[in-house]
């Protein structure tokens, strides 16, 4: 089984609320669900969600309310994971309403090397402006596509960046694994929890795409979206 989770937690910092916002209509969060549901791969998509509020705003198929005491999106994708009897987990994030079901669905295939363990997407979508937006996460690679790096700012002029995609796929035991490390002193530097992985010599594949819709972090970035 491969279980797809939107983690929905609704008091984010800089865009309280992001998640139960009307954008066309409909929440954002609504916008990834309908979009992952079409994919061909998942077997079961669930919104994790940690508030009374978001259930009271959306409607969405498959709700699990979680803790509200998680500190990454993962820890509570970890949780829902749990309850279902998967071999791969896919961490889909609830301000991505252009996310595109192909590309979910060629994430996962990366699975069929055994030797993958983690995996996510990076967009050759990168412009001269997002190289100084701390918004925008670039990641390197190596000469397999194994994730080097994943940086905000200090760029190293010597090496190739891609944009980062906010999607990751484990297999389930990496994904307890992942969550029973404590945090590492560079995620909590840089705000960034795949360096966790990285921090502990879990290797992260990336799928290379050419994807070229952004997540909504602010308000601002709205207008990328609205019709």
């Amino acid at each position: 089984m491969i279980l797809g989770v939107i983690p929905a937690r609704l008091n984010s910092t800089r865009f309280p609320n992001k998640i139960i916002f009307p954008l066309n209509g409909k929440p954002i969060i609504e916008h990834v669900y309908e979009k992952a549901i079409q994919s061909k791969l998942l077997s079961k998509v669930v919104v994790a969600i940690d508030s009374e509020t978001t259930k009271e705003s959306i409607n969405c198929l498959n709700i699990v309310m979680t803790s509200d005491k998680h500190q990454s999106g993962t820890d509570r994708v970890a949780e829902v994971s749990e309850n279902y009897d998967c071999d791969i987990v896919i961490n889909i994030q609830g301000d991505e309403p252009g996310i595109d079901p192909d590309l979910i669905d060629k994430l996962i295939t990366l699975f069929d090397d055994p030797k993958v363990e983690m995996a996510s997407v990076a967009s050759t979508d990168l412009h001269k402006h997002d190289f100084t937006n701390d918004n925008v996460v670039k990641v390197n690679l190596d000469n397999e596509n194994n994730a080097i790096s994943f940086v905000r700012n200090n760029i190293d002029p010597e090496q190739i960046y891609y944009r980062h995609i906010g999607i990751y796929a484990y297999r389930k035991k990496t994904l307890n694994f992942f969550t029973s490390l404590d945090q590492s002193e560079n995620e909590k530097k840089h705000s960034l929890e795949q360096l966790r992985a990285l921090d502990n010599n879990i290797a992260i594949k990336l799928l290379i795409s050419d994807f070229n819709h952004r997540s909504i972090d602010t308000k601002e970035d709205l207008k990328n979206y609205e019709n």
